[in-house]
């Protein structure tokens, strides 16, 4: 329980549907106490109690720091672009979440996320699906998950809207029915992504470099790889051991390799697959087939994309079934 309307109203249906039910909120990170703040944890427990459940906070802020915040800042540096949230879900949530539920006699853990989970019968495997509300769905942020997981995991907001989470939060009175959601990384809120990679890093704040073309002229310069994402126009790559930044033409470009790459509908890959591909949140999947080359997973897209950016994941869709994903190499 996040403090937030999704995780509360995941709460209550279950606890409607006659579960017998515990609310676990985490504790990440107490600096500015921005993640799972003091009112959020307060949010969470006035939920709880209102329905009736016990409810306890797990301090899994060296955990947090270790597989997510400390890699955030290292792939700035590396002039890649982060995806913390998937890595929140990979190492912290569904890991520990599991695990805790185990140790307390719980057979089963619920988040708020809008994606569904089914057991295949012909496959024999758990899938992982699209929520059915598409401007909300979150399946690609939860790509990592393994089959143990998926077997012990409940989404009950997969086959509602978010404004139907709304209205029952509504009508049943509940204290976070209008909470605002929030639209940065928790742990960053209040700042720019460059600011806290100099803080945390102690890296110096003018680390300045060269911004050269591919012919490699010399067009001015920068004050840090880790201010810039790969995402402009006309960034085509950041060289981190040069310290410098390449611009050109739009770069679009139809291939690109994944590493550390987890597979959900399948066991794993033995031949060319097509599927579509989704390559950042908020992008519309686009058809491309996937093999195995060289013992890496290669993606050749039918339509030259851009902005393929390194450090962000790949996610592979068969329509609503997340096939497996992997994370963008340079």
């Amino acid at each position: 329980m996040s403090g937030g309307v999704d995780s509360s109203i995941a709460a209550v249906l279950l606890k409607e549907q006659g579960e017998e039910i515990v609310g676990l909120s985490m504790q990440l990170w107490k600096e500015n106490g921005r993640c799972c703040s003091l009112d959020d944890l307060w949010d969470a427990r006035r939920v709880a109690t209102q329905i009736g459940i016990p409810y306890y906070v797990l301090n899994l802020e060296k955990d947090f720091e270790n597989t997510v915040v400390r890699p955030f800042v290292e792939t700035y540096l590396h002039g890649e672009t982060p995806s913390p949230c998937i890595l929140c879900n990979n190492y912290v949530k569904f890991h520990h979440l599991v695990e805790k539920a185990a140790g307390i006699g719980a057979n089963r853990v619920a988040t708020g996320h809008y994606a569904r989970v089914k057991y295949d019968e012909a496959l024999g495997r758990w899938l992982l699906l699209r929520g059915r509300d598409r401007n909300k769905d979150q399946s690609y942020f939860l790509f990592g998950m393994t089959q143990d997981q998926l077997s012990k995991t409940i989404f009950p907001l997969g086959d509602l809207t978010k404004p139907e989470v709304r209205e029952i939060a509504r009508l049943r009175g509940l204290p976070t029915s209008e909470k605002p959601e929030s639209q940065e990384i928790c742990f960053v809120q209040g700042r720019s992504y460059a600011d806290f990679v100099e803080e945390y890093s102690g890296i110096e704040a003018n680390r300045s470099g060269d911004i050269v073309t591919e012919d490699g002229e010399v067009v001015g310069t920068h004050a840090g790889i880790h201010k810039y994402t790969g995402r402009p126009q006309y960034v085509v790559r950041i060289e981190p051991q040069l310290n410098r930044i390449v611009i050109g033409e739009d770069p679009q470009r139809t291939s690109f390799t994944v590493r550390d790459h987890n597979w959900i509908a399948i066991d794993k890959l033995t031949e060319p697959i097509r599927c579509d591909v989704q390559i950042r949140n908020r992008f519309e999947p686009k058809p491309a087939t996937v093999s195995l080359q060289n013992d890496e997973i290669a993606v050749e897209f039918d339509a030259p994309q851009r902005a393929i950016t390194p450090g962000q994941a790949a996610v592979f869709y068969w329509n609503d079934v997340v096939v497996g994903g992997g994370w963008i190499q340079r």
